[in-house]
């Protein structure tokens, strides 16, 4: 059975939402929960890997958002399973599944890890942003609910690894000044 049919499967419940229903709910959780794994292993290497002036708050930030997504693995699965569907969450499933980029190898300094992982968690949060609509029209409010909480925690990290990028601190001849970049000048530095 391919990890596809395996996303939607189905076991006997009595749960009250329909199985249809319930196989397009599973399916989305099981993206969902691929998506996370992988960027919970990706801030793990970034915690990892982290070099630079701003190594010890990074490392810890990450180790903290890592522990966060953890617990939201772990929630997303079970609710896939409190649906009757199977939760496809081992790392090959993930990796085959995601819908974010693979992580940059090749950086090393605080600032390109803040920018790697803010360009994994806007794709994240607006895939939450998604499924909250997508199982809300199915009739699960619960799930639509979970996934709301997830979505407040990781719009608020995205905020985070923005507000680290916004502004840039650069030496003038005569002091320092403090340099707000704009969303536009943010993107053309990337």
């Amino acid at each position: 059975m391919s990890d596809k049919n395996l996303s939607t499967r189905l076991y006997p419940t009595r749960i009250d939402i329909p199985a249809e229903a319930r196989k397009q709910i599973a399916g989305i959780l099981n993206q969902t929960l691929a998506a996370t794994l992988d960027l919970k292993t990706q801030v793990k290497q970034a915690h990892w890997n982290v070099k630079g002036t701003d190594f010890y708050q990074l490392h810890e930030m990450f180790d903290e958002m890592a522990g966060e997504l953890e617990e939201y693995i772990d929630m997303l699965a079970e609710r896939i399973t409190a649906l009757g569907g199977y939760a496809c969450g081992t790392v090959r499933m993930s990796a085959a599944a995601s819908i974010l980029p693979e992580y940059p190898v090749d950086i090393l300094m605080g600032m390109d890890h803040v920018t790697a992982l803010a360009d994994r968690f806007a794709p994240y949060a607006k895939h939450l942003r998604e499924a909250i609509e997508k199982t809300d029209d199915l009739g699960d409010l619960d799930t639509a609910d979970l996934y709301t909480e997830v979505s407040r925690t990781i719009d608020k990290r995205l905020w985070f690894l923005e507000a680290h990028l916004q502004a840039a601190v650069t030496q003038a001849g005569n002091g320092s000044t403090a340099t707000i970049k704009t969303e536009e000048q943010a993107a053309a530095v990337r």
